[in-house]
């Protein structure tokens, strides 16, 4: 996904076919390695595509998800003795000090 986004803004920023070399600036400018074969992967497959081709595809696969919600979590349960125990662990070291 990194390697599409910055083909991408390498596309909006005036070069018509990026290379690895454009593609790895980018992804350094914000501290990701690019990974050699995966670039080249990438602009072999994306070389010569418009960004509308890219985004309709893109919107194509994304249709395609399951997008079903999974089961809310359950509410967490109220805590009415916490306080008790905080008051009988103070009281235990008071009388600990004072021995």
């Amino acid at each position: 996904m990194r390697y599409v986004a910055a083909y991408m803004l390498a596309v909006l920023g005036g070069l018509e076919n990026p290379k690895n070399a454009d593609i790895e600036k980018i992804l350094s400018s914000v501290g990701i390695e690019a990974d050699g074969e995966r670039l080249t992967k990438v602009v072999k497959e994306l070389n010569g595509k418009s960004i509308e081709e890219l985004i309709a595809s893109g919107r194509e696969k994304l249709s395609s998800m399951p997008v079903g919600g999974g089961a809310a979590a359950a509410p967490a349960a109220a805590g009415g003795d916490a306080g008790g125990k905080k008051e009988e662990a103070k009281k235990e070291e008071k009388k600990e000090e004072s021995e």
